[in-house]
Protein backbone atom coordinates (compact mmCIF):
# COMPACT_ATOMS: atom_id res chain seq x y z
CA UNK A 1 0.00 0.00 0.00
CA UNK A 2 2.86 2.53 1.24
CA UNK A 3 4.37 1.82 -2.49
CA UNK A 4 1.51 2.61 -4.81
CA UNK A 5 0.92 5.47 -2.75
CA UNK A 6 4.11 6.57 -2.91
CA UNK A 7 4.08 6.26 -6.82
CA UNK A 8 0.82 7.85 -6.95
CA UNK A 9 2.37 11.24 -5.24
CA UNK A 10 5.58 10.84 -7.49
CA UNK A 11 3.27 11.05 -10.28
CA UNK A 12 0.99 14.48 -8.93
CA UNK A 13 4.26 15.68 -8.26
CA UNK A 14 5.30 15.72 -11.91
CA UNK A 15 2.30 16.31 -13.02
CA UNK A 16 2.04 19.43 -11.31
CA UNK A 17 5.99 20.64 -11.78
CA UNK A 18 5.22 19.85 -15.63
CA UNK A 19 2.05 21.96 -15.73
CA UNK A 20 4.49 24.38 -13.97
CA UNK A 21 6.75 24.48 -16.32
CA UNK A 22 4.12 24.86 -19.14
CA UNK A 23 2.60 27.88 -17.67
CA UNK A 24 5.83 30.04 -16.99
CA UNK A 25 7.29 29.30 -20.70
CA UNK A 26 3.74 30.11 -22.29
CA UNK A 27 3.52 32.97 -19.53
CA UNK A 28 7.31 33.69 -20.58
CA UNK A 29 6.36 33.84 -24.51
CA UNK A 30 3.62 36.19 -23.78
CA UNK A 31 5.18 38.47 -21.59
CA UNK A 32 8.29 38.60 -24.53
CA UNK A 33 5.45 38.89 -27.37
CA UNK A 34 3.95 42.21 -25.40
CA UNK A 35 6.72 43.81 -24.66
CA UNK A 36 8.17 42.76 -28.70
CA UNK A 37 5.01 44.27 -30.25
CA UNK A 38 5.34 47.51 -27.55
CA UNK A 39 8.60 48.10 -28.64
CA UNK A 40 7.61 48.56 -32.49
CA UNK A 41 4.97 50.45 -31.90
CA UNK A 42 7.00 52.61 -29.70
CA UNK A 43 9.53 52.98 -32.65
CA UNK A 44 10.46 56.20 -34.20
CA UNK A 45 8.39 57.28 -37.54
CA UNK A 46 10.24 57.00 -40.62
CA UNK A 47 10.58 59.66 -43.04
CA UNK A 48 9.73 58.80 -46.28
CA UNK A 49 9.63 61.44 -49.11
CA UNK A 50 7.97 60.85 -52.05
CA UNK A 51 8.60 62.15 -55.75
CA UNK A 52 5.57 62.80 -58.07
CA UNK A 53 7.18 62.17 -61.73
CA UNK A 54 4.81 62.54 -65.15
CA UNK A 55 6.02 62.60 -68.35
CA UNK A 56 9.61 61.93 -69.11
CA UNK A 57 10.85 62.83 -72.29
CA UNK A 58 12.73 65.09 -75.02
CA UNK A 59 10.61 68.12 -75.03
CA UNK A 60 11.08 71.17 -72.94
CA UNK A 61 11.01 70.75 -69.16
CA UNK A 62 7.91 71.88 -68.56
CA UNK A 63 5.95 71.62 -64.38
CA UNK A 64 5.30 68.25 -65.22
CA UNK A 65 7.89 67.15 -67.57
CA UNK A 66 11.31 66.14 -67.01
CA UNK A 67 13.84 64.86 -69.42
CA UNK A 68 15.56 61.37 -69.10
CA UNK A 69 18.73 63.49 -68.14
CA UNK A 70 17.31 64.77 -65.17
CA UNK A 71 15.63 61.69 -63.97
CA UNK A 72 18.82 60.06 -63.97
CA UNK A 73 20.76 62.50 -62.09
CA UNK A 74 17.64 62.87 -59.40
CA UNK A 75 18.60 58.75 -59.63
CA UNK A 76 22.55 59.09 -59.43
CA UNK A 77 22.17 61.64 -56.23
CA UNK A 78 19.42 59.47 -54.53
CA UNK A 79 22.28 56.71 -54.65
CA UNK A 80 24.79 58.95 -53.51
CA UNK A 81 22.56 60.20 -50.41
CA UNK A 82 22.11 56.32 -49.40
CA UNK A 83 18.18 56.61 -50.82
CA UNK A 84 16.63 52.84 -51.60
CA UNK A 85 13.17 52.79 -53.16
CA UNK A 86 10.64 51.31 -51.63
CA UNK A 87 7.57 49.20 -53.39
CA UNK A 88 4.29 49.60 -52.05
CA UNK A 89 4.12 46.03 -50.38
CA UNK A 90 7.02 46.91 -48.74
CA UNK A 91 5.07 50.20 -47.18
CA UNK A 92 2.40 47.65 -46.15
CA UNK A 93 4.59 44.96 -44.49
CA UNK A 94 6.04 47.66 -42.39
CA UNK A 95 2.71 49.02 -40.91
CA UNK A 96 1.80 45.38 -40.19
CA UNK A 97 4.78 44.93 -38.20
CA UNK A 98 5.74 42.27 -41.07
CA UNK A 99 8.63 43.38 -42.67
CA UNK A 100 11.23 45.92 -42.58
CA UNK A 101 12.26 49.85 -44.14
CA UNK A 102 15.68 50.61 -45.57
CA UNK A 103 17.40 53.22 -43.42
CA UNK A 104 16.68 55.72 -45.91
CA UNK A 105 13.85 55.22 -47.98
CA UNK A 106 12.26 56.80 -50.92
CA UNK A 107 9.08 56.08 -52.83
CA UNK A 108 8.90 57.19 -56.70
CA UNK A 109 6.03 57.89 -58.40
CA UNK A 110 4.67 58.47 -61.72
CA UNK A 111 1.15 60.01 -62.94
CA UNK A 112 -1.14 59.28 -65.66
CA UNK A 113 -0.01 56.78 -67.12
CA UNK A 114 2.37 58.18 -70.04
CA UNK A 115 4.28 55.49 -72.86
CA UNK A 116 7.46 57.03 -71.35
CA UNK A 117 7.25 55.86 -68.44
CA UNK A 118 7.98 52.06 -69.78
CA UNK A 119 10.36 53.62 -72.75
CA UNK A 120 12.34 55.62 -71.03
CA UNK A 121 12.16 55.49 -67.18
CA UNK A 122 11.73 52.24 -67.08
CA UNK A 123 15.17 51.63 -68.13
CA UNK A 124 16.99 54.21 -65.51
CA UNK A 125 15.22 52.34 -63.16
CA UNK A 126 16.95 49.05 -63.77
CA UNK A 127 20.28 50.90 -64.31
CA UNK A 128 20.37 52.14 -60.70
CA UNK A 129 18.15 49.40 -59.22
CA UNK A 130 15.14 51.09 -58.53
CA UNK A 131 11.63 50.19 -58.22
CA UNK A 132 7.97 52.79 -58.47
CA UNK A 133 4.43 53.29 -59.21
CA UNK A 134 2.97 54.32 -62.02
CA UNK A 135 -0.84 55.38 -61.41
CA UNK A 136 -2.64 55.03 -65.15
CA UNK A 137 -5.91 56.74 -65.82
CA UNK A 138 -8.02 54.11 -67.36
CA UNK A 139 -9.84 56.05 -70.01
CA UNK A 140 -6.36 57.17 -71.58
CA UNK A 141 -5.70 53.52 -72.04
CA UNK A 142 -8.64 52.32 -73.60
CA UNK A 143 -9.15 55.39 -75.51
CA UNK A 144 -6.19 57.48 -76.34
CA UNK A 145 -3.06 54.81 -75.86
CA UNK A 146 -4.53 52.08 -78.70
CA UNK A 147 -5.75 54.88 -81.24
CA UNK A 148 -1.79 56.75 -81.37
CA UNK A 149 0.55 54.31 -79.68
CA UNK A 150 4.26 53.82 -78.66
CA UNK A 151 5.32 57.96 -79.07
CA UNK A 152 7.78 59.02 -76.22
CA UNK A 153 6.96 62.73 -75.94
CA UNK A 154 2.85 62.30 -75.94
CA UNK A 155 1.51 58.43 -76.09
CA UNK A 156 -0.40 56.66 -72.86
CA UNK A 157 0.31 53.26 -71.91
CA UNK A 158 -1.29 50.08 -73.62
CA UNK A 159 -2.68 47.37 -71.78
CA UNK A 160 0.48 45.41 -73.10
CA UNK A 161 2.56 48.25 -72.21
CA UNK A 162 1.13 47.92 -68.41
CA UNK A 163 1.66 44.07 -68.45
CA UNK A 164 5.47 44.57 -69.33
CA UNK A 165 5.69 46.99 -66.76
CA UNK A 166 4.26 44.65 -64.34
CA UNK A 167 6.49 42.05 -65.70
CA UNK A 168 9.68 44.36 -64.75
CA UNK A 169 9.31 43.42 -60.91
CA UNK A 170 9.94 47.16 -60.45
CA UNK A 171 7.02 48.66 -61.19
CA UNK A 172 3.25 48.67 -59.06
CA UNK A 173 0.41 49.71 -61.49
CA UNK A 174 -1.96 52.12 -59.22
CA UNK A 175 -5.42 53.94 -59.72
CA UNK A 176 -5.95 57.02 -61.14
CA UNK A 177 -9.27 57.07 -61.61
CA UNK A 178 -11.01 54.91 -64.52
CA UNK A 179 -12.78 58.78 -66.11
CA UNK A 180 -12.50 60.97 -63.46
CA UNK A 181 -8.97 63.27 -63.96
CA UNK A 182 -10.50 65.97 -65.33
CA UNK A 183 -11.82 69.26 -63.59
CA UNK A 184 -15.08 71.17 -64.45
CA UNK A 185 -17.71 73.31 -62.90
CA UNK A 186 -19.21 69.80 -62.04
CA UNK A 187 -16.57 68.35 -60.46
CA UNK A 188 -12.97 68.17 -59.28
CA UNK A 189 -11.14 65.27 -59.98
CA UNK A 190 -12.99 62.72 -57.77
CA UNK A 191 -14.05 65.31 -54.83
CA UNK A 192 -17.45 65.04 -53.62
CA UNK A 193 -20.15 67.83 -55.26
CA UNK A 194 -22.06 69.95 -52.96
CA UNK A 195 -24.93 68.48 -53.95
CA UNK A 196 -24.18 64.87 -53.52
CA UNK A 197 -25.29 62.88 -50.82
CA UNK A 198 -22.89 60.61 -49.22
CA UNK A 199 -24.12 57.79 -51.37
CA UNK A 200 -24.61 59.57 -53.95
CA UNK A 201 -21.15 60.20 -53.61
CA UNK A 202 -19.85 56.34 -52.66
CA UNK A 203 -21.88 55.09 -55.66
CA UNK A 204 -20.16 57.21 -58.26
CA UNK A 205 -16.93 56.88 -56.98
CA UNK A 206 -16.83 53.69 -56.52
CA UNK A 207 -18.17 52.53 -60.21
CA UNK A 208 -15.48 54.01 -61.06
CA UNK A 209 -12.57 53.04 -59.30
CA UNK A 210 -14.22 49.23 -59.82
CA UNK A 211 -14.28 49.92 -63.82
CA UNK A 212 -10.33 50.49 -63.82
CA UNK A 213 -9.53 47.12 -61.06
CA UNK A 214 -12.17 44.85 -63.40
CA UNK A 215 -10.11 45.98 -66.73
CA UNK A 216 -6.76 45.48 -64.56
CA UNK A 217 -7.77 42.40 -63.68
CA UNK A 218 -8.76 40.89 -67.20
CA UNK A 219 -5.93 42.84 -69.33
CA UNK A 220 -3.16 42.46 -66.53
CA UNK A 221 -4.10 39.92 -63.96
CA UNK A 222 -3.65 42.36 -60.94
CA UNK A 223 -5.68 44.19 -58.81
CA UNK A 224 -4.47 47.70 -57.68
CA UNK A 225 -3.57 48.92 -54.18
CA UNK A 226 -2.76 52.43 -54.34
CA UNK A 227 -4.75 55.13 -56.06
CA UNK A 228 -3.43 58.59 -56.61
CA UNK A 229 -5.87 61.09 -56.13
CA UNK A 230 -6.81 63.20 -59.57
CA UNK A 231 -5.36 66.93 -59.00
CA UNK A 232 -4.57 66.01 -55.30
CA UNK A 233 -8.60 66.59 -54.75
CA UNK A 234 -9.36 64.42 -51.98
CA UNK A 235 -12.61 64.31 -49.37
CA UNK A 236 -13.54 62.29 -46.57
CA UNK A 237 -16.30 60.60 -47.95
CA UNK A 238 -13.93 58.75 -50.29
CA UNK A 239 -11.37 57.13 -47.62
CA UNK A 240 -14.33 54.24 -46.86
CA UNK A 241 -14.53 53.62 -50.79
CA UNK A 242 -11.05 53.28 -51.35
CA UNK A 243 -10.75 50.50 -48.19
CA UNK A 244 -13.79 48.95 -49.83
CA UNK A 245 -12.15 48.47 -53.22
CA UNK A 246 -8.95 47.41 -51.88
CA UNK A 247 -7.03 50.56 -51.86
CA UNK A 248 -3.89 49.94 -49.12
CA UNK A 249 -1.96 53.35 -49.91
CA UNK A 250 -3.58 56.92 -51.18
CA UNK A 251 -1.50 59.14 -52.61
CA UNK A 252 -2.15 63.02 -52.78
CA UNK A 253 -0.31 66.34 -54.15
CA UNK A 254 -0.19 68.11 -50.76
CA UNK A 255 4.02 68.48 -50.34
CA UNK A 256 5.85 67.41 -47.31
CA UNK A 257 7.49 64.52 -45.50
CA UNK A 258 5.76 61.64 -44.60
CA UNK A 259 6.44 59.58 -41.19
CA UNK A 260 5.94 56.02 -41.43
CA UNK A 261 4.77 53.90 -38.19
CA UNK A 262 3.63 50.48 -37.66
CA UNK A 263 -0.30 51.72 -38.33
CA UNK A 264 -1.71 50.88 -41.68
CA UNK A 265 -3.53 53.89 -41.15
CA UNK A 266 -0.46 56.17 -41.79
CA UNK A 267 -0.22 55.10 -45.62
CA UNK A 268 -3.90 56.94 -46.41
CA UNK A 269 -3.51 60.41 -47.71
CA UNK A 270 0.82 60.28 -48.50
CA UNK A 271 2.34 63.66 -49.34
CA UNK A 272 4.27 63.84 -52.73
CA UNK A 273 6.42 66.70 -54.36
CA UNK A 274 5.92 67.18 -57.68
CA UNK A 275 9.06 67.29 -59.69
CA UNK A 276 8.90 70.03 -62.14
CA UNK A 277 11.79 69.90 -65.00
CA UNK A 278 12.41 73.72 -64.40
CA UNK A 279 14.73 73.29 -60.79
CA UNK A 280 17.73 71.42 -60.56
CA UNK A 281 18.35 68.29 -58.76
CA UNK A 282 20.00 69.65 -56.24
CA UNK A 283 17.03 72.30 -55.74
CA UNK A 284 14.34 69.94 -56.02
CA UNK A 285 16.25 67.30 -53.77
CA UNK A 286 16.56 70.06 -50.91
CA UNK A 287 12.79 70.62 -50.47
CA UNK A 288 12.32 66.64 -51.03
CA UNK A 289 13.97 65.32 -48.17
CA UNK A 290 13.53 68.85 -45.92
CA UNK A 291 12.44 67.51 -42.50
CA UNK A 292 10.07 68.79 -40.06
CA UNK A 293 11.71 70.34 -37.28
CA UNK A 294 9.86 68.63 -34.14
CA UNK A 295 10.80 65.48 -36.09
Amino acid sequence: MYKCFGLKRCHRSFIFLFFTAVCCTVYLSLRYAVFSAAEAYDEKPVPLPVIMYHSVCDKAPADYIVSPSQLENDLIWLKAQGYESVSAQQLIDYTNNTGELPNKPVLITFDDGFYNNLSLALPLLEKYDMCAVVSIVGRYTDDYAPADPHADTYSYLTWEDISQLIASHRIDIGSHTYDMHSRSSRRQGCAINSDETPEEYAFILSTDIGLLNTELHQNCGISPIVFAYPFGALCRESLPVLRDRGIKISLTCREGMNYITRSPDCLYGIFRNNRSGLVSTEEYMHELTKEHPES
